[in-house]
């Protein structure tokens, strides 16, 4: 206990704090490196400082640093930034370094870092390093722990990182408005022995949801449960890239949520096991085996498991999230008599077409007219036919043949003969008839509605005779 109050002690009277940076400072503030392209930007060696296995951030980027005095500096850019979440649609968010979410930050245990901050938004903000262990000032709660940082100052964080763990970085300032238009980030800390808990593939992503209307390209902030687009690092299917592995690898997936709600997210083929939460790692003797695992509001988990070779589905098991601008006051059709309907309608509204009456399946082929930048409910074409998806959902690739650090899509699995279900074309089935009901006999309860002919009603209808008596 003494320890870990000499550590936060010591660490409080050498760091900077959360300051604005001088002149004389701004000049020798590290690069702000900026990222504007939404797809997987295979993941650097450590060109410095202790040697780490890498993290590859779907749909993202891990941010360089420059090594000063020991020291690990970071330049986080806070500024209004333009995702494409797939293809045919752009949003106008709020990021870091030209992305949303922003770069991943990755350093080692025992690492002391340093993490610029500029503001570039129009209004003040902080940056929150989630779930780290480190001094009450650089916990990033503005009015809390450290004044806000106004529009164009840039202030400092610096802590040693005191456990390995997956955590993420997002403002505790306005956060109704700056966590809704996308301000969000990972921070992996790798465990001094690059040995310690290695995996051949480590993926990492964080959960989002944002209501865009169609036509439009602003999330609306004040939203708090009606969302149509929900996002693995501000991207939606098919727009997600498929998580690639070789059969065999060790794999592990980090995800975090900053949404407004839980996700169960689902895995298809091999189980998993969680081994991480944004606390730290799960010792082996306390796992158990998922093929499901929710993940709550402000949550971290990394799962791992042992990869089977096939194309298996990945995504949040509530099935509106796996739909993109997904209508909330949609009328249910299905039954519905639509005969001769569709003709009459067109007269007044040309282009008109009847849907829903049978199901939503066949919207995903319709290939129905949109407002500009708005993508289709279901969309994805997959090697048997349409996917009929969206939202949360992507593919874990796995192959023989892919080499390590190659993370590039491998395409369309080729089943072996056999293995792929099949139409059956031999005679037909026999119907199934339902079992008679049995006769009554001596034991068997009659009941008599009220208001029956025997003239009772109300209550007193309601008793049961048994013959016999």
């Amino acid at each position: 206990m003494s320890q870990r109050r000499d550590f936060f002690k010591t660490a409080g009277a050498l760091a900077l704090g959360a300051t604005a940076v001088s002149r004389v400072g701004a000049a020798s503030l590290p690069e702000a490196v900026v990222q504007t392209s939404a797809a997987t930007q295979p993941p650097p060696l450590p060109p410095n400082g202790r040697p780490f296995n890498p993290v590859v951030t779907l749909n993202g980027w891990s941010l360089p640093w420059r090594m000063k005095d020991g020291v690990k500096e970071f330049h986080l850019v806070a500024e209004p930034v333009v995702r494409e979440l797939a293809t045919g649609m752009t949003a106008r968010l709020w990021g870091y370094n030209g992305s949303s979410p922003g770069p991943t930050i990755e350093a080692v245990e025992g690492d002391r870092v340093r993490i610029f901050v500029t503001n570039k938004l129009p209004e003040h903000t902080t940056a929150h390093w989630h779930g780290v262990q480190l001094p009450s000032g650089m916990d990033g709660v503005g009015g809390l722990t450290q004044p806000h940082i106004p529009p164009g100052k840039t202030f400092v964080y610096e802590f040693t990182l005191q456990r390995p763990g997956t955590h993420m970085y997002h403002p505790h300032a306005d956060e109704m408005v700056q966590i809704a238009m996308g301000m969000m980030g990972l921070l992996i800390v790798h465990p001094k022995d690059p040995r310690q808990y290695k995996v051949d593939r480590d993926f990492a992503f964080l959960l989002g949801a944002y209501d865009i209307e169609p036509g439009s390209a602003t999330p609306r902030v004040s939203e708090m449960t009606d969302f149509n687009l929900w996002t693995w690092n501000s991207r939606v299917f098919p727009g997600i890239d498929p998580l690639v592995a070789r059969t065999g690898d060790r794999v592990r997936i980090r995800v975090g949520n900053l949404t407004m709600t839980n996700h169960p997210i689902h895995m298809h083929g091999p189980s998993f096991e969680v081994t991480g939460t944004d606390g730290g790692w799960v010792p082996k003797a306390a796992r158990w085996p998922e093929v499901t695992t929710d993940i709550a509001v402000g949550q971290m988990r990394a799962i791992e498991f042992d990869a089977v070779a096939g194309d298996w589905a990945i995504h949040c098991h509530k099935s509106h999230h796996t739909m993109n601008a997904m209508g909330h006051k949609v009328p249910n059709l299905i039954g519905t008599d639509m005969r001769g309907l569709g003709p009459r309608i067109g007269q007044l509204i040309p282009g008109y077409m009847v849907m829903g009456d049978t199901g939503m399946a066949g919207m995903a082929e319709m290939g129905m007219a949109l407002p500009e930048n708005t993508l289709p409910m279901m969309m994805g074409n997959g090697p048997f036919g349409s996917l009929e998806m969206g939202g949360m959902f992507s593919v874990v690739k796995v192959r023989d043949h892919v080499k390590p650090g190659d993370y590039n899509d491998p395409d369309w699995f080729q089943h072996p003969k056999g293995t792929v279900a099949y139409e059956y074309t031999g005679e037909p089935l026999p119907a199934t008839q339902a079992t008679p009901a049995a006769k009554a006999d001596d034991t068997t309860m009659s009941v008599r509605k009220p208001g029956s002919a025997s003239g009772q009603s109300g209550h007193q209808g309601h008793k049961g005779h048994h013959r016999g008596h």
